[in-house]
């Protein structure tokens, strides 16, 4: 059987590339029907008594508690899978989304238990975050360490394939049932993409529990060089890397998340878009996505993590203006136009990019703990608060979307920055005979 450089069998890279991008898939499709709930329904239904504006904010507020609690998930997460095991805590991690998403399925509103009803909403949000949070660390980790040198920018791709394809079911989903007469949808239409979860959870179950180890972290237990308290190492002698990742990921959060999630407020309520015009139109960008990220992490191991990185920036930052302007066509095509050149190309090249350049930053004894420290760390102060941000800058401007725009264009110039201090790493060999403490300036040259 052919092996692959850190001998793993291809076949086996294959079975956890497939594992990952369908639990990646699967979760993220359970973190995305509730943020499109936040913008489209849990002002109506767990915040009636608040104004439309103060609905909206506070429904996304409790979208924004799921980031707050990822840095949480991905330190958990982080440390048993750098300790103990990389593919058991894929398995807790699907299975707490998947809960979680159900119970949301189920839960009264406002109207029959009152306040309980916002309030049991953040917990099961939390519970999201943590899984979440634990997740993309992990899913991105083993899918690295199973490829070769020269391929592993294509391999950790893969769950990050499984983003833009649970935003499409995710949005295809609730589509389906958006479509109901209004009073249905807010009576019981919504809960069914929540309890369609359960059966999507079971299918990644299936799937992850079939997966190997991590031949890169068994090699490291048995030499002896797992850590003892991953959080210590990373925050005492790699602490430069989080924040370059932190701030790398500033700008990648903050346009994913308008195409994404915003968009679907923006454009119903301040430009008269119906909300199946939108969905449509994040759906099909979504899908233009899943298509281009293989190729633009592919592109990332012929020329280099950074210049594609950089250049996925440079991208999106000059879309930004026209996007808005297109929107104010009120076309539907228009808005898919926008959607497809700012979401499936220029975010594809950053996104496609940033899971091997993010991982490879850190030695295999902390890569889990270090990428998802660094990653959610920055999710949660960029991503989760940007609707309540995109919000208020719009609001402040009476509706127009331009300085809010000028902060999007900010924050890529921002996150550029941060890519071109971080070294390139799409030619480090992993190897794992050296001290577990070693720094990341030293594991830079020798990885």
């Amino acid at each position: 059987m052919s092996q692959s450089g850190n001998g793993t069998s291809q076949k086996q890279s294959r079975r956890v590339a497939v594992a990952t991008f369908v639990g990646s898939a699967i979760e993220w499709y359970d973190f995305f029907i509730y943020g499109t709930a936040a913008a489209l329904v849990f002002n109506k239904l767990y915040f009636p008594e608040a104004s439309p504006t103060s609905g909206t904010l506070l429904a996304f507020a409790t979208f924004a508690t799921g980031w707050l609690a990822r840095p949480i998930g991905g330190v958990l997460a982080g440390h048993f899978g750098d300790r103990l095991s990389r593919k058991n805590m894929l398995v807790v991690t699907v299975m707490g989304m998947g809960l979680s998403t159900v119970l949301v399925g189920l839960l009264p509103t406002y109207a029959t238990i009152g306040v309980a009803a916002p309030i049991l909403l953040v917990v099961l949000r939390v519970i999201q975050g943590l899984a979440v949070g634990g997740e993309y660390g992990g899913s991105v980790v083993m899918a690295l360490e199973h490829a070769k040198t020269g391929r592993r920018g294509v391999a950790a791709s893969w769950p990050q394939v499984g983003v833009p394809a649970g935003l499409v079911l995710g949005t295809g989903v609730f589509y389906a049932f958006a479509t109901m007469p209004e009073e249905t949808f807010l009576s019981w239409g919504w809960r069914i993409p929540f309890l369609l979860s359960f059966v999507l959870v079971v299918f990644g179950l299936v799937i992850r529990v079939k997966i190997v180890e991590s031949p890169v972290f068994a090699e490291a237990q048995d030499r002896g060089t797992v850590v003892r308290i991953p959080l210590v190492e990373v925050v005492r002698n790699h602490w430069r890397r989080v924040l370059l990742i932190m701030v790398a990921h500033i700008a990648p959060n903050t346009f994913f998340y308008t195409f994404a999630t915003f968009v679907l407020s923006y454009a119903t309520t301040q430009l008269g878009f119906s909300t199946g015009s939108v969905l449509i139109g994040v759906s099909l960008a979504a899908v233009v996505e899943v298509i281009t990220l293989p190729m633009f992490a592919r592109l990332s191991d012929r020329l280099g993590r950074r210049p594609v990185y950089i250049a996925g920036l440079a991208g999106l930052a000059l879309i930004t203006f026209p996007f808005f302007w297109i929107l104010e066509l009120r076309s539907g095509w228009a808005l898919f136009g926008a959607l497809a050149i700012g979401l499936g190309v220029a975010h594809s090249a950053v996104f496609g990019t940033q899971a091997s350049f993010f991982s490879e930053l850190f030695p295999t004894a902390i890569r889990y703990t270090g990428l998802s420290m660094g990653y959610q760390v920055a999710g949660a102060l960029f991503g989760g608060p940007l609707p309540i941000i995109a919000t208020a800058l719009i609001t402040a401007t009476a509706g127009a979307p331009w300085l809010f725009a000028a902060y999007m264009v900010a924050t890529a110039v921002v996150s550029a920055a941060a890519a071109f201090l971080a070294p390139e790493t799409s030619r480090l060999e992993f190897k794992e005979d050296r001290p577990a403490g070693v720094h990341a300036e030293k594991v830079a040259v020798e990885s």
